[in-house]
Formats: C-alpha cells, sequence, structure tokens
C-alpha cells in the first residue's frame, strides 16, 4: 500500500453506517469509475479497517491508502484496476 494517494474521482460516506453497508457502498461506487480512478471511502464502522482490505484483495482491486482521520473517521483511497 502506497502512502502517496492519487485525488478520487469519487467519495463515498458512509461515516455512522455499521457492517456490511461501508463494502456494499465502496462496491457499488466502483461501478460508477474507470479502471485506474480512485475511490475515497470513508467509515466509522471498525469492521471497515479489516473488511476494505479483504474486499480489495478478493475483488483484485488496489487499496493504495488508509488513514485514520480522527477517533473515528478512516479514510481508504482505492484504485480500480480491472
Amino acid at each position: 500500500m502506497s502512502e502517496a494517494t492519487s485525488p478520487p474521482t469519487l467519495e463515498v460516506d458512509t461515516r455512522g453506517r455499521s457492517c456490511p453497508i461501508p463494502v456494499i457502498e465502496l462496491a457499488a461506487g466502483m461501478q460508477h469509475v474507470r479502471v485506474d480512478e480512485v475511490v475515497r471511502l470513508l467509515a466509522t464502522d471498525p469492521a471497515a479497517t479489516v473488511d476494505v482490505p479483504v474486499w480489495c484483495r478478493l475483488q483484485r482491486h488496489e487499496l493504495i491508502a488508509r488513514h485514520h482521520l480522527d477517533d473515528r473517521t478512516w479514510r481508504f483511497d482505492v484504485r480500480r484496476r480491472h
């Protein structure tokens, strides 16, 4: 995973929503971007820290950044690979 992030093409805000909504919304967002574009996911569900990397690996997309923004919010930048 790279520390440098590309500007996102699409931002998906799932703050305040619990599993499995963050991954479902990320998957839906991926359908709206082209290959090599980036979807940024904002999530407060602690399960997202496990679910998002696993989903990326299973779907063969690239998790290019994961940042803890504050005491509750995580930001994930995911590059579409196919």
